[in-house]
């Protein structure tokens, strides 16, 4: 089984914003103290994994989480989804206990 799954959207929009930014498609996933609930998310794009990272690729995208982040966010789904609140980046995380309402930040 695979850890973490980059959806081909959220792929899609990785491959957009680097090209854009000339930078390799690279998205890191990384799991900080702190938001309304415990825990929150930070993405940035990467210009190389670290070698202790674990890299998952979808459509020529790869998405790296280091192990610390890993242990609370095995298993996680990263989508990118645009609405009428506006397009963002979203964590759908078997993990998490509890959720803030904007869906930044979790606890576990």
């Amino acid at each position: 089984m695979t850890a973490l799954t980059l959806s081909p959207s959220a792929a899609q929009r990785v491959a957009l914003i680097a090209r854009k930014q000339d930078k390799p498609a690279i998205l890191r996933l990384a799991v900080e103290g702190g938001g309304c609930s415990g825990f929150q998310y930070r993405f940035a794009l990467a210009d190389a994994p670290d070698a202790e990272d674990l890299v998952v690729e979808t459509d020529g995208v790869r998405l790296v989480v280091d192990p610390v982040s890993l242990d609370l966010v095995a298993g996680c789904v990263v989508d990118y989804a645009e609405s009428l609140g506006g397009a963002a980046f979203k964590v759908e995380n078997p993990n998490a206990a509890a959720a803030c309402g904007c869906g930044a930040s979790f606890a576990v």
